[in-house]
């Protein structure tokens, strides 16, 4: 039910630093230039916030509005293992639906993109009312909250001492750096932990999480409610998700989201526009998918035809099999058999075809496999047939 929808690389800078957006710390992240107007503009940092001017230069769009959309995304930021600097993003996102409904939507279709690739992933939410509400009862100033979160957010990555030391030259206590830790190392499974966190404050992220828990269950979604998740950016109002994969070497997060409430609206200065969504990294989950799957084949071709003084001919095959769908790629060098045989391997292609004048006086090609050594000999309608039958 998600429609997809393009946006530019670049915005106007204005949008990307607006106080609605994403906030300093990514601001310190983004690229920036001038085009030959002398207009400010960024390349994107994620597709979140150009989605949201979208919304908010059609505010006559139906809703709920549903939309993926996969594009590159590009951060100033440090060159690292699993960090890039232009890495692909692939985005859902629901807007004009409040309840949790649509973030329960989201997360089992995350459950589901994982399990189809197979990987054993660890989905984890929270709710940035709730670490508000936690913060504040701990003793964290309204005016710190945001920062305090910043640090929070790094626990993961940098452990337990970092931020404690982070916290402590925010000017924030030792008596409330302590609170705040006891708070976000409750431990126990959900139902427990919302237990728990009930009998120490109301709060409207706590019912929130509640409620989304209880959808997950009818869903039958495995998710971990985890309330140290901070998530960086400033425009989350709610729900918060992150996706972590187990037995990889990819530690850092694949998948990350939430709820964005205030945004669009904010944007148009009226209106209410709830909106959720969830961004997949592509780079990193592809990182993860190669080391789990030992990727022989480097090339899109399935079939490499090796003419042997039959170029003219040999073309006429190749492009009656690309008629038929399939992969194929040509010699084009005049190589010998040998040095052709050597290129197809390097490539892990599949299937190699010679094409001689022997075997086109007998109306048949040679098909080898090249993983088995296997050779056969093969008219046009059977090797069609066999190719269909053994290619994905």
């Amino acid at each position: 039910g998600y429609n997809p929808l393009e946006t530019p690389a670049f915005e106007r800078y204005d949008i990307l630093a607006s106080k609605y957006a994403g906030g300093a710390e990514i601001l310190k992240e983004t690229f920036r230039f001038k085009d030959q107007g002398k207009r400010e503009l960024s390349l994107r940092y994620d597709l979140t916030v150009p989605m949201c001017r979208f919304v908010g230069m059609n505010p006559n769009i139906r809703l709920p509005f549903k939309r993926y959309a996969i594009g590159e995304v590009f951060r100033d930021g440090p060159v690292e293992k699993a960090r890039y600097r232009s890495f692909t993003q692939c985005d859902v996102d629901v807007v004009g639906i409040s309840s949790m409904t649509a973030d329960a939507e989201i997360i089992a279709l995350t459950q589901r993109a994982f399990n189809e690739l197979g990987f054993d992933a660890v989905i984890k939410f929270n709710n940035r009312k709730l670490l508000n509400d936690l913060l504040l009862k701990s003793g964290v100033k309204k005016d710190k909250l945001e920062t305090a979160i910043l640090s929070i957010d790094k626990l993961d990555k940098f452990g337990l001492e970092t931020v404690k030391k982070e916290l402590k030259q925010k000017k924030i206590d030792d008596k409330t750096i302590k609170k705040i830790i006891d708070m976000i190392n409750i431990k126990g499974g959900n139902k427990e932990k919302i237990n728990k966190l009930k009998k120490l404050l109301e709060s409207e992220g706590l019912d929130e999480i509640g409620e989304l828990f209880s959808l997950l269950m009818v869903l039958d979604v495995n998710a971990e409610f985890d309330i140290s998740l901070a998530r960086g950016l400033t425009y989350y109002t709610g729900t918060t998700m992150e996706v972590y994969l187990r037995n990889s070497k990819v530690k850092t997060a694949v998948c990350a989201g939430g709820r964005y409430d205030k945004m669009i609206g904010s944007f148009l200065g009226k209106g209410d526009y709830p909106a959720v969504g969830i961004s997949f990294g592509l780079d990193r989950i592809y990182d993860a998918y190669v080391e789990k799957n030992e990727i022989i084949q480097k090339t899109v071709t399935k079939v490499y035809i090796i003419p042997i003084g039959t170029f003219k001919e040999s073309s006429k095959i190749a492009e009656e099999l690309r008629r038929e769908n399939v992969d194929v790629d040509i010699d084009l060098m005049e190589r010998g058999p040998s040095k052709n045989l050597q290129y197809a391997d390097s490539l892990g292609i599949p299937y190699v075809l010679f094409v001689g004048k022997e075997e086109l006086k007998q109306n048949k090609v040679k098909l080898k496999d090249m993983k088995s050594g296997k050779e056969q000999m093969m008219n046009a309608e059977e090797l069609v047939e066999f190719l269909h039958k053994n290619l994905e």
